[in-house]
């Protein structure tokens, strides 16, 4: 009976009720089935709160873009693209995910999709194709936008066992160490290292490879629009 918990929320989440509500009706209810009176429970609920407070913080990043791009910042991105008009799709990624990774293994947390690729690069990387081919298809839009969520994964996802006190570092030596194996963080972030390397490689030959479609698929186009001219 205990799982209960688990249920409510399975049906809460399947009927679309409200997150939270479902979130802490299981709680309340597993509580009373454990046989906790409310004051446990609520303290309990709001111990796990406290000590995870950290974890909520991400939704504060939400209204805050939502206010910059209400006043221009998806505007001044792609107006700052149209102006580098020598800059491809595939280049701007690939720069990203560059800095994505160049950063997150120096201890920064730049970028992520609710921040920066939604707001900034996705927007960037479609001017620059659309300044350089014109309007383009949905279907190669939904590609670029793809792409700018692929550039920030592999920055992010390989750059971070690049920082020796990264949780991802810390979580393997933990894991190790309560197995009777010690590991020391900088060897792991050594061998790190090269898998970075070649995660980056493969992401700008795929960035090129987009730059390429794209460069086939709309010059030819453009060619045979001015051929019936």
């Amino acid at each position: 009976m205990e799982l209960i918990g688990i249920l409510i929320i399975i049906l809460g989440f399947a009927l679309k009720l409200d997150t939270i509500a479902v979130v802490v009706s299981a709680g309340v209810v597993t509580g009373l089935v454990a046989h906790m009176d409310i004051v446990q429970i609520l303290s309990t609920l709001g111990e796990a709160f406290v000590t995870n407070r950290t974890t909520c913080l991400f939704m504060l990043t939400l209204p805050v873009i939502g206010l910059c791009e209400r006043y221009g910042l998806k505007a001044k991105a792609v107006m700052l693209i149209e102006k580098a008009k020598g800059l491809s799709t595939g280049t701007l990624l690939s720069g990203y995910s560059f800095i994505r990774e160049a950063t997150i293994a120096a201890g920064v947390a730049l970028g992520g999709h609710p921040q920066f690729v939604r707001p900034l690069i996705s927007p960037m990387a479609e001017s620059a194709a659309t300044v350089k081919y014109g309007k383009l298809e949905e279907k190669d839009l939904d590609k670029i936008k793809a792409h700018s969520a692929l550039a920030d994964n592999i920055g992010n996802f390989f750059g971070q066992n690049l920082f020796m006190a990264n949780s991802g570092i810390l979580l393997i030596v933990g894991t190790l160490d309560s197995l009777g194996m010690t590991v020391d963080p900088m060897a792991l972030t050594k061998a790190a290292i090269p898998v970075a390397i070649i995660a980056f490689i493969l992401c700008v030959g795929k960035n090129i490879l987009l730059d390429r479609q794209l460069s086939r698929k709309y010059n030819s186009k453009n060619n045979d629009l001015g051929g019936n001219k």
